[in-house]
């Protein structure tokens, strides 16, 4: 049993990393911003102690952090998205989506080291994404700041893997959360017929990903796509 902590936990691949996390019996908290009827729901259906914290603000974050104590796990799922031209995306809406989406991830490794270092121990999954592997028309600010995760992931493994802390990435593809809710359904029935596996993901299969990560104890410094085949 290890104390799990997941950030965007209350909907989507948040959502079905609580409810894995709680089922193979660790002790989870879950960050959430917004939803509380759905943290709420989901509280109560998985027994996991939920925390309404914006990840860009560091003030809540040390906040929440300082209330949960040890970590084990982190699992940074918090993020925005944006679908536009980079024309006519404002710079506010550029600052927010690097707030929640790199800031964020800053934010909560911060908050979590003081514990990962007592015990020379700890695992810091974070979540990017295929477009941040090979970027996205019309998702540009999307794509950039899910490319900083990436190389934040890749850095940050080789600054804490002395001090025992492992830090990886998990890079979805199409997966159908409400993030999807904008896409047309031919347009995500055309991107299941071109992924190899021949569907697009579910929110379980990325949970999956992150328990293997949490586990794998020779594993650091990695982007596990997890995306079908459809990025290679």
């Amino acid at each position: 049993m290890g104390n799990v902590v997941i950030t965007g936990g209350s909907r989507g691949i948040g959502a079905a990393a609580v409810r894995l996390f709680v089922g193979q019996g660790d002790r989870v908290w879950f960050l959430y911003e917004k939803n509380h009827p759905a943290a709420m729901a989901l509280a109560r259906e998985t027994g996991a102690l939920a925390i309404c914290c914006d990840v860009s603000q560091g003030d809540q974050v040390r906040e929440a952090f300082a209330a949960i104590g040890d970590v084990d796990t982190l699992i940074c799922c918090a993020g925005i998205a944006h679908y536009g031209l980079l024309r006519d995306l404002d710079e506010r809406q550029w600052d927010r989506l690097f707030d929640v989406n790199v800031k964020g991830v800053y934010h909560c490794v911060n908050a979590a080291m003081p514990a990962f270092l007592r015990k020379h121990a700890g695992s810091v999954i974070t979540v990017s994404s295929m477009w941040g592997q090979v970027g996205a028309s019309c998702e540009a600010a999307y794509s950039a700041a899910k490319g900083a995760v990436i190389a934040l992931t890749k850095a940050l493994a080789k600054e804490l893997g002395p001090s025992g802390i492992r830090v990886n990435c998990v890079c979805p593809g199409v997966i159908l959360t409400d993030m999807c809710a904008q896409v047309s359904e031919e347009t995500l029935a055309a991107l299941a017929e071109e992924t190899p596996l021949g569907r697009n993901g579910r929110a379980e299969d990325v949970a999956q990903a992150f328990a293997y990560l949490a586990k794998a104890d020779f594993v650091t410094g990695q982007i596990l796509p997890v995306n079908g085949g459809l990025v290679i």
